[in-house]
């Protein structure tokens, strides 16, 4: 008798472990997708498992409160809906997390710019977030501005995000790509326009400084003027860098914040 009752409770227990099972990893093919591309978390110095942990422990964090999300269909005998569902999930998640990684990549591309314009181009740099050598300056406004992302709380922003896209994005929703690429324009020229107002103060100094020294080097052309004027080019980039980064960076992860919080 005891041995029935037994099997008869835990009779409905077993029959939605497989549904919680499939949800979860329903859920987990978009929050693990956006997690891969997404700026901090995905930072190739960070090892695949531990990567692979965060993104496991964020979805069974999430599962209670979005598993209701997922269609009864899912869990049929379609497999390939259930095929269809996941090949979506994925290419969501990571269009959610290719958006805001836009803005690091064009903050990286144009720290490399104002690096170069002040003289601070270096071959032997490391970048944080790929496998490409950056300038030291580069490195270091990149890496202040991950640092950011996380000082600021706008990771629990884009878990956010993330949570709300399971409202304009229902699961086993048709993938929809005219909005996807519209999304990815609007991040691109965002991330642009935000980027260069950063770095809008270098590329002035870079082409006062260069067209100076083309007139001096125009008036006296037996002096290699470049040369000479090289530690004055970078002792002025210094002082610039020296007034300017902390705004700077105060200002992208301001922008970057307000586009996490609107989008």
């Amino acid at each position: 008798m005891t041995a029935l009752v037994a099997g008869a409770l835990a009779g409905p227990h077993e029959a939605l472990a497989p549904k919680a099972a499939i949800g979860a990893f329903v859920l987990f093919c978009r929050i693990g997708a956006c997690l891969m591309l997404a700026p901090g978390f995905s930072n190739a110095q960070i090892p695949a498992q531990v990567r692979l942990f965060v993104a496991l422990a964020v979805t069974l964090t999430l599962t209670p409160l979005l598993l209701e999300r997922v269609p009864g269909a899912v869990f049929g005998d379609d497999p390939i809906f259930t095929l269809k569902v996941i090949a979506v999930e994925s290419l969501v998640g990571g269009m959610i997390g290719f958006l805001a990684r836009v803005f690091y990549l064009a903050l990286e591309a144009l720290a490399v710019g104002a690096a170069t314009m002040l003289g601070f181009s270096n071959p032997f740099g490391f970048q944080v977030e790929g496998d490409e050598a950056m300038a030291p300056l580069a490195t270091l406004i990149s890496l202040a501005a991950i640092a950011l992302l996380f000082a600021a709380d706008l990771h629990w922003e884009l878990l956010r995000g993330l949570v709300a896209s399971y409202d304009v994005i229902p699961v086993g929703a048709d993938f929809n790509a005219r909005l996807a690429l519209k999304q990815i324009a609007d991040a691109l020229g965002e991330s642009f326009r935000l980027s260069l107002r950063i770095a809008s103060p270098y590329v002035i100094y870079a082409l006062v400084v260069n067209l100076a020294l083309a007139l001096v080097n125009r008036l006296t052309p037996q002096v290699q003027v470049f040369f000479v004027a090289m530690p004055f080019v970078a002792a002025g980039g210094l002082l610039l860098l020296y007034f300017t980064i902390k705004p700077a960076i105060d200002a992208f992860v301001s922008g970057f914040g307000a586009w996490l919080i609107s989008g």
